[in-house]
């Protein structure tokens, strides 16, 4: 038997709560509850979120909170989603109730929210969201991470996570934006976050992606990067990342134009994607093919320690199969030619700097 008692909150009014008062379990909308609570299709809402990813992963923590204790789903269903699957993605049937953060967006989804500049597969579905937005379903490509904008929505509903998820947040956003003091801490993974983030590369399929965000849920970063799966599959994988900073040494160069391009055999080692500017600092981006037995994926990105306009990194992507932000963006490279490939990336990001230093020319 539910017991019902309300108590004031100043942030908030007064709030609707069941369980003991030492306890209780915080409503803010008691006719949504009540409604959960005998609407027999909210049995479990399925969340769509980017994996591997540590921004997919949090963020998808924050919404598995979101749709548990405010939208009152029993169970929440995880679903780790990458971009291989771009172009059948519209296509593709949501299992139903659907939530998708952190991805591309979907009209089946009833909650979604992304910042990805390349987050609408065509212009369609672009029209699409404008008409559907609401509290629930939303979008900002000028936020770093979709972390931060889950945590700015939602927040001040969600106060069971406190203070603690501040620095998971914060941590997010700083991966995902690749803002790191210089190179070498972000090779070094001494952060607690950067062991976590190195140890979700050394998973295949989404399985360690949904455990984390179950971790995430309860317990701090401290808490995550210390659990022995984490700690050995990160420990694997700086080992392999010091055996993919010398294959790519063998074959990294710097163009004329400031392009670091490599095309690395990454079969059985990690290549870091900041490793290109360990071996040139004042490249102004790289752009290079990851090659292993089942896959090769094409990475760029704008170098994060100089000052610069950047090329639209994800847009050029998403233009040829891929996806990304304004200074990062990649493609899983299927029918394609790997090196053609890399050539058209590199000769597009060449062309929107040379438009661009015509452009700064015209105007002085």
């Amino acid at each position: 038997m539910f017991r019902f008692h309300e108590r004031y909150d100043p942030s908030v009014g007064f709030i609707f709560c069941v369980g003991q008062p030492q306890s209780p379990l915080m409503i803010t909308d008691i006719s949504a509850f009540l409604r959960s609570v005998w609407s027999p299709r909210r049995n479990a809402v399925h969340l769509y979120f980017h994996a591997p990813c540590f921004d997919g992963v949090v963020s998808a923590a924050i919404a598995s909170e979101y749709l548990a204790h405010v939208k009152f789903y029993p169970h929440v269903q995880l679903h780790g989603v990458n971009y291989d699957l771009r172009d059948t993605w519209l296509r593709s049937e949501l299992k139903q109730p659907a939530a998708v953060v952190d991805f591309l967006y979907h009209p089946q989804a009833e909650l979604w929210a992304d910042h990805h500049r390349t987050a609408f597969v065509n212009s369609q579905s672009r029209a699409e969201y404008e008409r559907r937005r609401s509290p629930d379903i939303f979008y900002d490509s000028n936020v770093s991470s979709c972390a931060v904008l889950l945590w700015t929505h939602w927040r001040a509903k969600l106060p069971n996570l406190g203070e603690r998820f501040e620095e998971t947040v914060r941590w997010a956003e700083r991966i995902d934006s690749a803002r790191y003091d210089c190179v070498d801490q972000a090779l070094a993974f001494n952060a607690p976050a950067l062991q976590i983030s190195l140890a979700l590369a050394m998973y295949s399929g989404d399985g360690f992606s949904q455990h984390l965000v179950w971790l995430f849920r309860t317990q701090s970063l401290e808490e995550v990067a210390s659990r022995p799966e984490v700690q050995t599959a990160f420990s694997f994988g700086r080992h392999l990342q010091e055996l993919g900073q010398e294959r790519l040494q063998d074959t990294i160069r710097l163009t004329d134009n400031g392009i670091a391009v490599f095309d690395v055999n990454a079969q059985d080692v990690l290549v870091n994607r900041y490793a290109p500017f360990h071996f040139f600092p004042r490249a102004r981006y790289s752009a290079g093919i990851v090659r292993r037995s089942n896959q090769a994926k094409l990475t760029v990105m704008r170098n994060p320690w100089l000052e610069f306009p950047s090329a639209p990194l994800g847009d050029i992507c998403a233009e040829l199969g891929g996806g990304g932000h304004q200074r990062v963006g990649s493609i899983i490279i299927r029918d394609s030619n790997p090196r053609e490939l890399l050539d058209r990336v590199v000769a597009e990001i060449g062309a929107w700097e040379e438009q661009r230093t015509e452009a700064a020319a015209a105007i002085a």
